[in-house]
C-alpha cells in the first residue's frame, strides 16, 4: 500500500540519487536542489510503498500571485508507474492549496518530455499557446534559458 507523506530535509539525500536513473539517464538532478526540501515541505509530499520511495512531488504556493500554485518537480519509480502514484501525489497537493485558497495551479515540462505532457493533459491541465510549435505542441521558446523550450500548463482547482 503506498503511503503519502510531506518531504523533510534528509528526503534530498534520498531523492537526488534517483533523479537520473529514473530519467532514463537524462541529467536531472541539478533541477531539484537542497532548499526545496528545505524550504517547501508543507507544500511537498513522498509516497513510499514497504519503506522505500516509489514517488515524489515538490511544489509551492506562489508569493507574487496568491492564489496560484506551482508544481516544480515530480517523479515516480518507472517500475510502479501506471499505478495511478503520480495522481495522487497531485490530488495531495490540490487538496492542500484548496486549503489555502489557490485556485490556478501550475507547471511546466520540456518539450520531450511526451509522457509528461500526456499525464497533464489527463490530469486536466490546459497547455498555453507558446510561441511555437514543437511536433504539434505549443511551446515558450527559451523559457528557461538559451534553447530551454518549455510546454506550460495551467488547472483551475
Amino acid at each position: 500500500m503506498v503511503t503519502i507523506r510531506s518531504v523533510t530535509g534528509a528526503d534530498f539525500n534520498l531523492i537526488s540519487p534517483l533523479l537520473n536513473d529514473w530519467w532514463g539517464g537524462r541529467q536531472m538532478s541539478d533541477m531539484l536542489p537542497r532548499l526545496f526540501f528545505i524550504h517547501f515541505q508543507e507544500t511537498s509530499f513522498i509516497a513510499e510503498e514497504n519503506g522505500e520511495i516509489v514517488g515524489f512531488l515538490i511544489g509551492f504556493f506562489s508569493q507574487s500571485h496568491r492564489q496560484e500554485a506551482y508544481i516544480h518537480f515530480v517523479g515516480v519509480n518507472p517500475l510502479v508507474r501506471k499505478k495511478n502514484i503520480g495522481r495522487t501525489l497531485y490530488h495531495c497537493f490540490f487538496e492542500k492549496g484548496k486549503e489555502k485558497g489557490i485556485t490556478t495551479v501550475r507547471a511546466i515540462t520540456s518539450p520531450v518530455n511526451k509522457s509528461s505532457i500526456a499525464f497533464h493533459k489527463k490530469m486536466g491541465f490546459d497547455m498555453a499557446r507558446g510561441d511555437k510549435v514543437v511536433d504539434g505542441v505549443f511551446v515558450f521558446s527559451h523559457y528557461d534559458g538559451l534553447s530551454q523550450d518549455r510546454v506550460l500548463f495551467a488547472k483551475k482547482i
